[in-house]
């Protein structure tokens, strides 16, 4: 749909940049609710509207109170303007909120045991906990009758907002290292964005697998969350950098996702290319990660 040309024809003001402007999404101020930012946005590819505070909403609904017609009258303006409405009205299950957006019971800053899990990791914790705000549990936390107990809890920020979070075990015993948030918490789905920092990308950015990567690469780097990967994180990554550095562990499997990433991306225009390490970036020494970050980012 060309919600661009709607958008103008029927003066509704949007953002093209600043902090609420992410490309792919075109942003606006939400009906629905009374918040005074603009956190309605628009997937251009996908076609659906999801308020990053009250949640998802039907395009046709959307539309009529954006420029105050008729529901009836939206869906003809809708047509003439490329909606195909079978398919765009409805969301899939997936992005509809249910639930607040919240983080496990009984988070903390970061103690003793959380700060001795990262050094032996060869990472500074209070660093860690100050640019990334990362918080801790104890013997005790919950959400959703889901055990989050002896973790690091790793919030995910989008647009300046919290929408998820991660969650690694310090214990190293738990059957799932990494728990992330349950998905009808989520503002939105942590597979549907990238986690690092996006005030500091610039034309080249670093793509690792996760968290604690990112954290070893620095502010030029971002993860997609494992070594799957989503096209709306593909399209994300196509449209915010002219140049990728697919940085992925050195497993067969990682291996072969690194090459078939680079690939898409080199079919969206993106200069992309494996870099190969041993091991996986997080666990290079903060030396050894320094001068390839220095390598790559020219």
């Amino acid at each position: 749909m060309d919600i661009v040309s709607l958008y103008n024809n029927f003066g509704v003001p949007y953002v093209t940049e600043g902090k609420h402007y992410v490309a792919g999404w075109l942003t606006t101020k939400c009906p629905f609710c009374d918040d005074p930012s603009e956190h309605l946005s628009y997937n251009i590819d996908e076609n659906y509207f999801n308020c990053y505070r009250c949640g998802s909403h039907f395009v046709d609904t959307t539309i009529s109170k954006l420029i105050n017609v008729s529901e009836q009258e939206a869906r003809i303006i809708l047509k003439q303007y490329g909606l195909n409405l079978s398919i765009s009205t409805k969301e899939p299950v997936i992005r509809i909120r249910t639930k607040a957006h919240k983080l496990p019971s009984n988070t903390m800053p970061l103690q003793a045991n959380h700060k001795m899990y990262l050094e032996k990791r060869n990472f500074d914790p209070e660093y860690l906990e100050k640019e990334w705000n990362l918080v801790g549990t104890g013997p005790i936390s919950k959400l959703d009758n889901i055990d989050y107990k002896h973790r690091i809890i790793i919030p995910f920020i989008w647009n300046d907002q919290q929408v998820s979070f991660d969650s690694r075990d310090i214990t190293n015993k738990h059957k799932s290292k990494y728990m992330a948030c349950p998905k009808d918490r989520e503002l939105i789905p942590h597979k549907e964005i990238l986690y690092g920092k996006q005030e500091f990308w610039k034309e080249t950015g670093i793509l690792v697998e996760g968290s604690s990567d990112v954290w070893r690469m620095g502010i030029s780097s971002f993860a997609v969350s494992g070594i799957k990967y989503t096209a709306r994180q593909v399209r994300i990554i196509a449209k915010t950098f002219k140049r990728m550095a697919v940085c992925f562990d050195n497993d067969p499997a990682a291996i072969s996702q690194a090459n078939k990433i680079v690939a898409e991306l080199k079919f969206r225009g993106v200069d992309a290319f494996r870099v190969d390490i041993e091991g996986d970036p997080g666990s290079m020494k903060q030396s050894e990660a320094d001068y390839l970050v220095k390598q790559l980012i020219r």
